[in-house]
């Protein structure tokens, strides 16, 4: 029998916390991570192919796609952090290198990137350490590490520039750095004082220009490491400055008072026209670069608020981690905090001139926190689950989409189906809510006082269900939503219920160590297992429901029957936190508290013999698999849904007993119905209405294009014929000029012959004298070649004869010398024999010399090896001695370098500090010429004081008696606005009736078009009768021809009766005189009831007209001294505030004079300390 065997199918969510999280590999696939996998997603195909993460990884921590599009790095942390590069274009996502830190323990690696040619790879670790580390990844080679900041500044991005391979930028808060690998290392190139900003991001744009974004909603540009200028976020405006010490300043004043308020910049992202940044929550901002290089903000693009969330400010809020652009710049795609994904087409923005736009969903909305229920139906291709943040969706398996979704006021622990797949129940903190699927919304139609059901179940009949309330088991009737039935005997909380195939049992699994099978029909408890050591956390039925299966707490799979423990699959590290059994009963699937699923053989094995699945980065919270025995669903803490299929080891799809039929109904409200009816009647008659509009407009286009055409047609006929004419004119003026030229060249070849033959004889005559020239220098080189043939063979006899002189010289020397050799070696015989005998007793001397020197040697090696043994003891307290002074000197020298960097600081301090003494000085000196003008205008001032305050009491006096005059003009325009108010009422009640009257109008208009054409019927109906009798009086007129020829008379009377006696009879019958006198009544009728219509339309819009006249004069008198009154308000009311403010400043001045004396003493006391 063939195993079975999972395989990851398609998953539903979004991995957060995990720095890079979406990136395009192609312009049409998506990568980023959810679960413990990387899903490559096809929006087109909606496909998915899946990368697996490592078996003992704690969790990724970022992702990297190269510029090539072909390497995914991904990493992930434990005790020792790995990056692992993925081959894309390999269908599986082939792995091809595992980078690690080397000798430096590293528990994650925080952020990463790749160079632009794909070779080099930097990654930066997490504290206390981090380091900055440069591999060149196909060889795993680690070429340079550095330190980049503290544990106080951590590091939030690295990136390459992409037009540099060795030039890098890393930011964080209070860092921003470049760096440059030279001669094997990685050198800090920038040392720019940003110690008080908070950067977020950065991108690069071109050269060695950055831009990077703050926690403030600042934008700052950086050239060569140093800060330039700023780019201004507000919309249609660009403000940049580029004194950079004025915008140091600037900076550190705002970033000294932050407000908490501002929107943040938490992603940002380059491309060909400029480049788009998050400003704040939900929102992205597109930058265009114009000339000199500005930047400036042209649209704004939003995530928009969700129709089926109560609180509408959720969405808009989120917060945009990542954002990422296509390969062809087409589509720019971000990922949110709350596990979403959006996209926007960029081609579609350029032709919508709009400033703001929308995202839409990638491709469906997602969990943001732990998915806690899960549930299938029988009839339809359904998934329901719930989770933590408020929300219930409903998946469709089979064409994975989105079916239905709605948030709620409160959290929802669990859900269950209805098998018709038509109906939900859902455990809410406060209440269950059983609830109607209708085609767009989700409503409750019955609660029950259930109070956080952790868990519930219909019944496979659909008849029944069950709720857990606490220990207690609540079973429902679905029919008359009455309590059958309550189980009552667990101890602690029930965790995991399951219904039997028959539905006449219940089995129950509680956190006490009890699992209880139930008779749903009496309430008696049919068998029970207890261990007080192990808290169950899912319990379900085996294939045939003669054995339940359950897992816990104590890392154990157990396989119950009748009461006793039949079989457990031994413990392992992780424990079981989910259960689910095939229909086939040939596979247990478990999931585990560390997200992974294990596939073990039933009837269960007794080793650890199981298969593992990477699925999930949190604990497994529920499983199912579905009713067709193709798929099981797993869902956990990270909010994601994973469907698997469930194939044999040959990937063919396991056959199902069951033949299950998917029905397509759906639940809809009459009220919704008749409202959807209601607007395809009001649909129809607005297309009906624009299609005669559309057709009247065609019909006038025509008209203008068939004019415009003859214009057309009648300039370019008439063009046509004036370029004939001018292509006559130009044809004679070439055969004029074909002539000429004719002429001309047979004139010029002439002349070129005569030209030749004078040339032919010339030349010709040259030749000949060179001729004779050449034969004389020839004449001369062979005799010149005789004298030296002479010479040389004089010279060459010269040298024999000398050769051969000195080799008879050689010779005797020669001889010389070997006799002299002979001399020597006798004399060196008898010197080496006298040697020999010296040298032996030179030896026997030495022997006793050294004899002597042995003792005496060995004496003082005993005592050198009894000072050594001291020595030793020595050496090792001292080597102790050094090994402390050396830590000692190093926690010194990073004193030292700490001293030293803040030097630097202080010394920059400084420096700042010294210009702005002298700014400060400069203010003095003008700050005491102007107390000298201020004493002057003080005095003045004061005199001017006493005259305001003067003023000020007959102001108030005034001020009373206008408010008293001004309360009786109130209370008239209170009236007159309540006057205006009922006028207004009246003209609503007109419209009313103006509406009623158009409408009657329009209904009368559609009857006299009705009439119209019975009239134009009857009209067509007297023509025809018209030429039947036209034709009949020119056949009589025939007929009287022949009055002299009786036969031929007789002939043509019956052709005449024949043809137009049965014609005759039909028009006759046809047109009755009744009806035509009914007819011409209708008419007369409907004639007069048109007539009094437009009397009374015309009667009720003059009596309109009239009263509206009289209304608009009244409100423009009550407006008109409305106006009066305020302004004469506003001029008192700036009188008085002109008023207090001269008496404030008075005061203040007065005040301000003994403060800015002790400002200016203080100052000068200042400038002496230094």
């Amino acid at each position: 029998m063939a195993t079975v065997v999972a395989q990851s199918h398609f998953i539903f969510g979004l991995r957060t916390g995990v720095s890079n999280n979406l990136c395009f590999f192609d312009e049409q696939t998506v990568v980023f991570p959810s679960g413990n996998n990387c899903v490559c997603y096809n929006t087109v195909q909606r496909t998915q192919r899946f990368i697996q993460g490592s078996e003992k990884s704690q969790g990724m921590r970022a992702l990297a796609i190269s510029a090539n599009r072909r390497y995914l790095a991904v990493s992930e942390c434990g005790e020792r952090a790995t990056i692992t590069v993925f081959d894309l274009q390999h269908e599986q996502g082939r792995k091809r290198k595992v980078l690690t830190a080397g000798d430096t323990p590293v528990q994650e690696f925080v952020c990463m990137a790749f160079s632009p040619d794909s070779k080099y790879l930097i990654g930066q670790t997490g504290g206390p350490e981090w380091m900055l580390i440069f591999w060149l990844w196909e060889k795993q080679k680690v070429l340079a590490t550095v330190k980049t900041t503290n544990s106080n500044n951590p590091v939030i991005q690295v990136s390459f520039n992409p037009y540099n391979n060795t030039q890098l930028c890393v930011c964080g808060t209070g860092v921003f750095k470049l760096f440059r690998y030279t001669e094997g290392a990685l050198k800090q190139s920038s040392f720019a004082k940003v110690e008080s900003i908070n950067f977020l991001c950065h991108t690069w744009m071109k050269g060695e220009r950055v831009i990077a974004g703050t926690d403030t909603g600042r934008l700052l540009v950086f050239e060569s490491g140093d800060l330039r200028r700023e780019i201004s976020t507000a919309s249609k405006a660009v403000q940049e400055q580029s004194d950079r010490q004025f915008e140091m300043k600037k900076i550190k004043d705002a970033d000294m008072d932050k407000d908490p308020n501002a929107p943040r910049i938490t992603a940002i992202l380059s491309y060909s026209k400029g480049f788009a940044c998050s400003l704040g929550s939900g929102t992205v901002c597109l930058f265009e670069k114009q000339e000199e290089d500005n930047y400036r903000r042209i649209r704004e693009i939003r995530i928009p608020s969700d129709p089926y969330s109560s609180e509408l400010s959720l969405a808009e809020s989120q917060k945009i981690d990542t954002m990422c652009i296509s390969p062809a710049e087409e589509t720019l795609a971000i990922s949110t905090d709350r596990g979403q994904l959006y996209s926007c087409s960029l081609s579609s923005l350029e032709m919508n001139k709009e400033e703001h736009a929308h995202f839409e969903f990638l491709s469906q909305s997602f969990h943001s926190k732990s998915i806690t229920g899960l549930s299938v139906c029988i009839q339809k291709p359904l998934i329901a689950t719930c989770s933590l943040d408020h929300s219930v969706r409903i998946w469709n398996y089979e064409t994975k989409v989105l079916e239905l979704y709605k948030e709620f006021q409160e959290e929802a622990y669990s859900i269950a189906l209805h098998p018709t797949g038509l109906f939900i129940l859902v455990g809410f903190s406060d209440k269950l809510r059983l609830m109607n699927l209708l085609i767009d919304d989700i409503r409750t139609f019955k609660e029950f006082t259930v109070r956080g059901c952790r868990d519930c179940a219909f019944s496979h009949g659909g008849h029944m269900f069950a709720a857990v309330n606490g220990n207690v088991i609540h079973i429902y009737s679905v029919t008359s939503f009455e309590n059958i039935l309550s189980l009552k005997g667990h101890n602690g909380k029930v965790r995991g219920i399951e219904w039997s195939l028959d539905d006449s049992r219940l089995v129950s699994c509680g956190m006490e160590g009890a699992v209880y099978e139930w008779n749903t029909q009496s309430g008696k408890r049919v068998s029970e297992s207890v261990l007080n050591s192990c808290s169950y956390t899912d319990v379900a039925f085996s294939s045939d429901c003669k054995s339940i299966l359950a897992v816990g707490t104590d890392l154990k799979l157990k396989e119950i029957q009748d009461c006793q423990v039949l079989r457990e699959v031994p413990p392992d590290e992780e424990a079981h936190t989910a259960v689910a059994v095939s229909h086939s009963g040939r596979v247990v699937f478990t999931g585990t508290s560390s997200g992974t699923i294990r596939a073990v053989k039933y009837p269960l094995p007794l080793q650890k013999d199981w298969i593992i699945y990477q699925a999930h980065c949190g604990p497994v919270t529920k499983m199912v698999i579905t009713f067709d025995h193709q798929l099981l669903l797993t869902v956990s803490e990270d909010g994601c849904l994973l469907m698997w299929k469930i194939i044999d080891k040959e990937g063919r799809g396991l056959m199902s007993n069951r033949q299950i039929i998917h029905t397509e109904e759906i639940l809809v409200t009459k009220s919704d119905l008749e409202e959807k009816t209601q607007n395809m009647l009001e649909l129809k008659m607005r297309l009906e209405e624009l299609q005669m509009e559309n057709e009247y407009q065609l019909r006038l286009k025509d008209m203008n294009y068939n004019e415009k055409m003859k214009e057309i047609s009648d300039k370019f006929t008439q063009q046509i014929e004036s370029l004939k004419s001018h292509q006559q004119a130009m044809k004679i003026e070439m055969e004029k000029q074909e002539c000429e030229h004719q002429k001309s060249s047979a004139e010029v070849t002439l002349k070129h012959s005569k030209e030749l033959k004078d040339l032919e004889l010339s030349c010709s005559q040259k030749l000949m004298v060179e001729h004779e020239r050449y034969q004389d220098l020839q004449r001369k080189y062979e005799r010149m070649q005789e004298d030296y043939e002479m010479q040389l063979k004089a010279a060459e006899e010269s040298k024999v004869q000398g050769l051969k002189e000195q080799m008879q010289l050689y010779e005797a020397k020669l001889q010389e010398k070997i006799q002299l050799l002979a001399q020597c070696q006798e004399d060196a015989q008898q010197q080496i024999c006298d040697f020999k005998e010296i040298i032996k007793q030179v030896e026997q001397d030495e022997e006793r010399k050294i004899h002597d020197i042995q003792i005496k040697y060995e004496k003082k090696l005993h005592t050198e090896k009894e000072t050594n043994t001291n020595l030793k003891g020595q050496t090792s307290i001292m080597t102790q001695k050094y090994y402390s002074l050396q830590r000692q000197i190093d926690d010194r020298c990073t004193d030292i370098n700490k001293l030293k960097q803040e030097r630097q600081r202080l010394l920059g301090l400084i420096r700042s500090l010294e210009s702005d003494i002298e700014d400060l000085k400069r203010q003095i000196s003008g700050h005491e010429k102007t107390n000298q003008d201020k004493d002057k205008t003080i005095s003045s001032l004061k005199k001017k004081n006493q005259e305001l305050e003067k003023l000020r009491f007959v102001l108030d006096f005034q001020l009373n008696e206008l408010k008293k005059q001004t309360e009786p003009q109130q209370d008239d325009i209170s009236e007159k606005k309540e006057h205006i108010q009922k006028l207004e009422e009246e003209l609503v009640q007109m419209d009313k009736s103006n509406t009623q009257l158009r409408l009657t109008v329009s209904d009368l208009r559609l009857k006299v078009k009705a009439r119209n054409k019975e009239v134009h019927k009857e009209m067509q109906k007297v023509k025809d009768l018209e030429t039947h009798l036209q034709r009949l009086q020119s056949d009589l007129h025939n007929c009287v021809g022949f009055i002299q020829d009786p036969m031929k008379l007789r002939d043509s009377v019956q052709m005449i009766y024949s043809r137009y006696v049965s014609q005759a009879n039909g028009v006759e019958s046809s047109v009755d005189e009744e009806i035509q006198r009914a007819f011409c009544r209708q008419r007369d009728l409907l004639e007069r009831t048109v007539n009094s219509l437009k009397m009374r339309l015309a009667k009720s819009a003059e009596e309109h007209d009239r009263v509206y006249v009289k209304i608009m004069k009244e409100n423009v008198t009550l407006i008109s001294e409305i106006n009066e009154l305020r302004k004469e308000l506003l001029s008192e009311r700036t009188r008085v505030k002109e008023y207090k403010a001269q008496l404030a400043a008075i005061k203040k001045s007065n005040k301000s004079r003994p403060n800015s004396q002790d400002g200016a003493r203080k100052e000068q006391n200042h400038e002496q300390v230094n």
